[in-house]
């Protein structure tokens, strides 16, 4: 596997670290290599429009954002580049995550931001869009999907069983 990074995971702050390590959990899981950076659309304008200006170049094939309050990082990124751009508001203010969510999801047509969930969830599933975009291309991540849905789909089953054992107990008190 190519050891330079092939998603760049961003935030717009070090406090949005416990948030978005469910994005790194999920590509470490899958073997993806990834890089985790902190960069700002207000306090460092400069430095975030030149990473993204930049990263196709380096062979990142996609970005996920988080960012939480105002949340341009990811429109700001995205304006900047043609990679795809996936965004996770995070809860960060009294307005619990709203606040970024319609920040990150409220961009002009032509610059697309695919949005996902408020918080961890929202990590999870940026980490496993970015995965299906790259498995239209690669075979053995097409496989780790499945593999993955399928060990999904039976964990579900198997809560299931014992929920209903726990009712069958509980009603037979």
């Amino acid at each position: 596997m190519n050891p330079s990074p092939i998603i760049s995971v961003l935030m717009g702050s070090d406090s949005d670290f416990e948030v978005m390590k469910e994005a790194a959990l999920i590509l470490k899981d899958f073997d993806v290599k990834f890089e985790m950076l902190v960069t700002s659309a207000h306090r460092t304008p400069g430095r975030t429009s030149e990473f993204a200006r930049n990263a196709s170049g380096r062979g990142v094939k996609a970005i996920i954002v988080g960012a939480g309050a105002a949340a341009h990082l990811a429109g700001v990124i995205a304006a900047e580049t043609t990679l795809p751009v996936i965004g996770v508001p995070i809860n960060a203010t009294s307005l619990s995550g709203l606040d970024a969510l319609l920040s990150t999801v409220q961009m002009p047509g032509g610059i697309p931001v695919a949005t996902m969930a408020i918080g961890k969830a929202g990590a999870r599933n940026a980490a496993l869009f970015a995965i299906e975009i790259l498995a239209i291309h690669d075979e053995i991540l097409a496989e780790k999907l499945k593999t993955y849905r399928s060990r999904f789909k039976a964990s579900v089953e198997e809560k299931s069983s014992r929920l209903q054992e726990r009712l069958d107990s509980f009603l037979n008190e």
